[in-house]
């Protein structure tokens, strides 16, 4: 019950932004295709596909409101789903700046997971909230909770980043930028038992470091497309959950690196 008044809290702010945006008198419709290719899928320290994959997403936005679909495609037989999509996300947000703090910005929304090919997955819904600053290093922190599955799991990530403009150039009229980044994860007592089971002991992993994300990327233009190639390097950190095998122990510590392109109109 408790749950259900939360999703109820958060879809009806979605409503009252969601009525600001359509009242914003400057407010365009505008629509955004990516479209990445990685070695392999690693979300929140869990190595779900260990090869490469697809990552198409759409998303519709009209002033701070926006509604996405975002989906990952296995390339090979990894897991036995070569050629299918083995999760889809749709997320609803809305984001914006405080009144009068131009610096201060923040979102809220709520993400559902499907995962249509692993009936051992179960599919779930997470609603959030997160806060960032328009200042160097760009410190920002997103409070996750589950209101389906996980019942009371909870995940906060928090992070920093920095971008450099026209670092080099790859020909005359290409100049390439470089964006670094790190971001630390969080998981409360419930959050990790669901995703990582019992210590190697039995003993249930109470809250604990998740995972911690070193990325460099390198964003260009080319023809019209905004283009980035990015290198990840993710460990878990908590010493329970690098314990279990709820996702083989090879798979502790990733390199996940790949290219994307993105369009707007």
């Amino acid at each position: 019950m408790r749950d259900a008044k939360l999703l109820v809290v958060v879809l009806s702010v979605l409503g009252f932004f969601g009525g600001a945006a359509f009242a914003e008198d400057e407010a365009e419709i505008g629509f955004e295709l990516t479209a990445d290719f990685f070695n392999k899928y690693v979300w929140r320290g869990q190595n779900l596909v260990d090869d490469w994959v697809f990552q198409p997403g759409v998303a519709v936005s009209y002033g701070g409101l926006s509604a996405s679909f975002w989906g990952n495609l296995d390339m090979t037989d990894e897991n036995g789903s070569n050629g299918e999509f083995s999760e889809i996300d749709l997320t609803l947000d809305y984001s914006g700046q405080f009144p009068g703090i131009d610096i201060l910005g923040y979102s809220v929304g709520m993400i559902n997971y499907d995962f249509p090919v692993n009936g051992s997955a179960d599919d779930t819904t997470e609603v959030y909230a997160g806060l960032n600053l328009d200042v160097p290093a760009g410190p920002s922190v997103t409070f996750y909770r589950d209101v389906d599955e996980t019942k009371d799991g909870a995940y906060v990530s928090v992070g920093v980043g920095h971008s450099f403009e026209n670092v080099f150039e790859l020909g005359p009229d290409t100049p390439v930028g470089v964006d670094i980044g790190a971001t630390l994860g969080w998981g409360n007592t419930a959050y990790n038992k669901f995703y990582w089971g019992a210590a190697p002991d039995g003993s249930t992993i109470g809250g604990e470091m998740n995972d911690l994300v070193l990325t460099v990327a390198f964003p260009f233009e080319l023809a019209g497309l905004s283009f980035s190639a990015s290198v990840n390097y993710v460990t878990l950190v908590g010493d329970d959950i690098r314990k279990t095998d709820a996702y083989g122990k090879s798979r502790d510590d990733n390199i996940v690196a790949g290219i994307g392109f993105s369009a707007g109109f």
